[in-house]
């Protein structure tokens, strides 16, 4: 089993809604995803409570557990736990880090969201673990301010692809208990969710 866990000390990055459409989008792409709620709000667990349909399984759990219960999931047959933290920086946070195969660190394209990764990039560069960052919220066009941000992540490390636009269709699927795709199959936002599920794939088969 991989694990996957969304890290970064700033809130409003938008981790919850991301790890909720991703892991809709590894169901349907035949993975057995379970996501984790570490963060206090409970967004994930909120977000299944208005779900009908049975996938992804959603749990909340403190920090002590998670280590026991990544083994309980490997050997219930799950191929992939998905965790979401809180965005500051915490014992869970620092716990999703140190069990991640892959951290998933969104910023919007703003010199100050860039900014604020660093805490985050320097406590997984001391934890040797593998990270990407999620260009997120981005305007539907392109800008300067777009372009200066990726160059920005680039630098800093791995930066995924594609870049997730700004939608309402995001806020709409988690209200709704959906993930994007199932929210419109065919919508611009869907198929940039399962681009980025296929790239997060093969980064997770590198490591």
């Amino acid at each position: 089993m991989k694990c996957l866990a969304f890290v970064t000390q700033k809130g409003g990055a938008g981790k919850s809604t991301l790890a909720a459409s991703l892991a809709v989008a590894a169901v349907e792409a035949a993975e057995r995803p379970f996501l984790i709620d570490l963060d206090p709000q409970g967004s994930l667990l909120n977000w299944s409570q208005r779900r009908r349909a049975d996938e992804p399984a959603v749990d909340r759990i403190g920090a002590d557990q998670l280590a026991p219960a990544l083994q309980g999931l490997a050997g219930n047959g799950y191929t992939l736990a998905i965790i979401d933290t809180q965005g500051i920086d915490s014992p869970a946070v620092a716990a999703a880090m140190r069990v991640s195969d892959l951290a998933l660190i969104p910023s919007r394209p703003s010199a100050l969201d860039i900014e604020a990764s660093r805490p985050t990039l320097a406590a997984l560069n001391r934890l040797q673990r593998p990270y990407a960052f999620i260009l997120n919220q981005c305007p539907p066009s392109r800008s300067n301010r777009l372009a200066d941000g990726a160059s920005a992540l680039n630098l800093l490390g791995v930066l995924a692809n594609p870049f997730m636009v700004q939608r309402t269709d995001h806020q709409d699927a988690l209200a709704l208990g959906l993930g994007v795709t199932e929210l419109e199959g065919s919508s611009k936002a869907a198929d940039e969710v399962r681009e980025l599920w296929r790239w997060v794939k093969r980064r997770l088969e590198i490591h």
